[in-house]
């Protein structure tokens, strides 16, 4: 399909929350729909890599009572002439996505309170940073960074008794904000550490992919979700607008820092100078 997800199987597939599984098939139909249309459910899980009854299950989160309806509605489509020879660059196709979600985040700029989140996390001491699953290697990302600048993140990525032991200390040792992580799919463990913070009066400021998340702030960026698993390049951008926001919120402290990081990573010779020799660049 020359345009990706366009006409109509976009039409089925807008706004969908698909699973990484059904995802296989979404993009199967995508770049062989010509020959899909002709095939049995049992071909196309083959096809696919997937089971005969994902495929039955994908056609019903469509709206369709089974793959044989899914497939009648689609054979107009390349019988009828309304769909080109499918060519789609998947990964071209999921670039643009990320770009589109990049532009949104900037428009809304003006709207996310980075300031002064900023200046709440920048005084709060420790800084738990929360991010299960999927979501741990954002969070990770944002604490390595806020470390650079702030005396004390902790970073929560395992949950049940330890994400509680976790959450505890941080408060009893004066935590007043815990930043979360917090991206489809979402972890229940994660959803109940949030209810635990909030009980040990922990003020919840959240990244995520949802503005109707239970949080006090609420830092909502898309994820992309046009190949098997989701791509965070919208809230990793946002994660690190909230760094900088931290930084300037204590200027000198952050200048401070940074300088002893720098004399220490010379001293220990943590990196090569220069970056990479030549012939690994």
């Amino acid at each position: 399909m020359a345009d990706g997800y366009h006409g109509g199987l976009d039409v089925l597939l807008d706004g969908r929350r698909l699973s990484p599984v059904q995802r296989r098939i979404a993009h199967y139909l995508t770049e062989h729909l010509d020959e899909a249309i002709f095939l049995s459910s049992v071909e196309l899980a083959e096809r696919a890599g997937v089971s005969q009854p994902s495929v039955t299950r994908f056609a019903m989160v469509l709206g369709f009572g089974g793959y044989p309806e899914l497939r009648q509605a689609l054979r107009p489509l390349v019988l009828g002439g309304g769909v080109e020879a499918p060519q789609e660059n998947l990964l071209r196709g999921a670039i643009d996505c990320e770009i589109r979600n990049l532009a949104l985040v900037r428009e809304r700029l003006a709207a996310f309170p980075l300031k002064e989140l900023g200046e709440q996390l920048a005084a709060t001491e420790p800084l738990p940073v929360l991010g299960l699953r999927v979501s741990c290697g954002l969070a990770t990302t944002f604490a390595y960074y806020a470390r650079r600048i702030h005396p004390d993140v902790r970073l929560l990525t395992h949950g049940g008794s330890e994400l509680v032991d976790g959450l505890h200390a941080a408060r009893r040792a004066g935590a007043e904000w815990l930043v979360a992580v917090v991206l489809p799919r979402y972890p229940a463990e994660a959803l109940h550490g949030l209810e635990y913070a909030e009980k040990l009066g922990l003020r919840v400021a959240a990244i995520t992919d949802k503005s109707d998340f239970p949080a006090e702030i609420v830092l909502d960026a898309p994820v992309g979700d046009r190949l098997v698993f989701d791509s965070h390049a919208a809230p990793l951008a946002l994660a690190m607008a909230l760094v900088e926001a931290m930084a300037d919120a204590a200027p000198l402290r952050t200048q401070a820092r940074l300088d002893e990081y720098e004399r220490m990573t010379e001293e220990t010779g943590t990196f090569l100078p220069g970056g990479l020799p030549g012939d690994l660049a």
